[in-house]
């Protein structure tokens, strides 16, 4: 059913929407969950405040995790601004338990006050234990809404799903789509039963998903449907979150989940071997986008009142649609601009969708180098890790090999209105939600950026040791060179050797 947008000119306004809001955010130490408190702080100053809900980690109180949090690069501009970080208020709690683990007090005051509530909450790890999984991404959802529901002031919530929620199917319309088994059902049985017994039917429950990441998160979809009478939300679905196109710098990034980590260690030599079927859509998003697009969905389901739940595909497909191939060629071209002293061997890698030739290939590229590298460590008297770091990047390339060899039709009429209404209500152009080549998008500055933003962000490798870097380079480049022209030789003359034994065995037998 159509939205009735309200009759308000102030309403039309995004930055007037959020004025004197009090905003309750769940995994704000994420890499979402930090860009979207950042851009809230630099871009809608006059928030009242911002909540977080933070759980003690590892002895670490949440006012300490907090200080952490800020300490983030992240959050330089706003700093610079003298954005009045007493805005940001900390709540202890858990999304696992009832209630968010929240106590009477704070409960109390959510109820009463908060007018918008942004979900970014999860665990996105492919293989995450099932019940683990349902814990944090599906019944997480359902103990904050609950709470939602019971907010007297609530204007919008923000769910932060996944593009493949549904990656069983290969066309995915913006709408909520019922899954194999009933959301309550199964967090009945993961409260309910042994894990050793959840975990020998995991297979089974999980059906066509790929992971307990997708299969969580579309039950956890299924709960937001079943509140959206109660509640008005809207679901977001980006697709793999990678570093920022423009805000609040080029090129941010502070994780290395996904192909994050891969490109680094592209970057760095040390993976050659991608399982990857080229002819393929990649399906990324730039971190800045995401949030944009979150910030702007909470306000139209404010604004619109929608009679149903709103679901925005956020897709690389829609808008500036790259392949594998495409990706992988401006890659190679540019992961070389920007070299890091931590370069461990020349860079360069292929893409196979042959399992068994990835393999082949794997062993010879990254297993037999790594056993090296960490003999020398060994025999030098430093801690062998190249063995180890690689074995937990080809788990990463085989756990995320079945989104790089599958393409998806990602439906998108509800994400392209937005777009158009953000253009006409958003004149300063604060919340950019059009990243198409018209919109002067260019992946190969982008992925120039990207790379920038590995070495500078995650890597903590600034300029001064560029030059360095490139001498580097440079040696590993000759290096290559050399060990190639001694593996031919050595080819030469073990098909030398066969032809004499061949030849010998001739003469023998005549």
């Amino acid at each position: 059913m159509k939205s009735k947008i309200i009759n308000d000119s102030s309403m039309n306004n995004i930055t007037k929407y959020y004025e004197n809001s009090k905003i309750f955010i769940t995994g704000a130490t994420g890499f979402v969950g930090k860009a979207l408190l950042e851009k809230l702080l630099r871009s809608c100053e006059k928030i009242d405040s911002i909540f977080l809900l933070i759980r003690p980690k590892a002895g670490v109180t949440v006012q300490e995790r907090l200080k952490d949090l800020l300490k983030n690069p992240l959050f330089d501009i706003i700093k610079g601004r003298n954005v009045d970080m007493n805005k940001i208020k900390v709540l202890t709690g858990d999304v696992s338990m009832p209630n968010l683990g929240l106590t009477d007090q704070d409960l109390r005051y959510l109820l009463e006050n908060v007018d918008i509530v942004f979900h970014s909450a999860a665990t996105v790890k492919f293989n995450e234990k099932l019940k683990d999984a349902v814990m944090l991404n599906t019944l997480a959802t359902k103990h904050l809404l609950e709470i939602c529901s019971q907010m007297k002031k609530l204007k919008s919530f923000v769910h932060i799903s996944t593009a493949f929620s549904n990656a069983d199917r290969k066309t995915i319309e913006e709408k909520v789509y019922t899954p194999n088994y009933n959301a309550d059902t199964i967090i009945y049985l993961i409260q309910n039963l042994p894990e050793e017994f959840i975990e020998s039917i995991s297979e089974i429950l999980l059906g066509e998903h790929p992971n307990t990441y997708t299969f969580t998160k579309v039950l956890a979809e299924q709960i937001v449907l079943n509140y959206s009478n109660l509640v008005p939300v809207a679901i977001v679905r980006p697709s793999i979150i990678t570093a920022a196109w423009k805000e609040p710098y080029p090129g941010w990034v502070d994780n290395i989940s996904g192909i994050t980590g891969i490109l680094m260690e592209c970057g760095r030599g040390t993976i050659k071997s991608i399982i990857c079927d080229d002819s393929c859509n990649m399906e990324l998003i730039p971190v800045d986008i995401v949030v944009n697009l979150v910030i702007t969905a909470a306000w139209y389901v404010g604004i619109s009142r929608p009679n149903s739940v709103k679901v925005y595909n956020c897709t690389s497909s829609q808008m500036n649609p790259i392949t594998w191939k495409h990706f992988g060629i401006i890659t190679t071209r540019n992961m070389t601009v920007y070299p890091t002293k931590y370069l461990t061997w020349y860079p360069g890698f292929s893409f196979t969708k042959y399992r068994n030739l990835h393999k082949v290939s794997s062993f010879f590229h990254h297993t037999i180098p790594s056993t090296l590298l960490d003999l020398y460590l060994y025999l030098s008297g430093q801690k062998p890790i190249m063995l180890k770091l690689t074995r937990k990047f080809n788990r990463a390339l085989y756990e995320g090999s079945f989104f790089s060899t599958n393409q998806w039709d990602f439906k998108s009429s509800s994400t392209s209105e937005l777009v158009k209404i953000v253009k006409e209500s958003d004149k300063s152009k604060c919340f950019e939600l059009d990243f198409s080549i018209e919109n002067r998008f260019d992946w190969n500055d982008y992925i120039l950026e990207f790379f920038k933003g590995i070495r500078e962000f995650v890597l903590k490798d600034d300029m001064s040791s560029l030059s360095g870097a490139r001498i580097k380079l440079n040696r590993l480049y000759w290096l290559q060179k050399l060990v190639y022209v001694f593996l031919l030789f050595i080819v030469f003359r073990l098909v030398l050797l066969l032809n004499d034994c061949i030849f010998k065995t001739s003469v023998n037998m005549d």
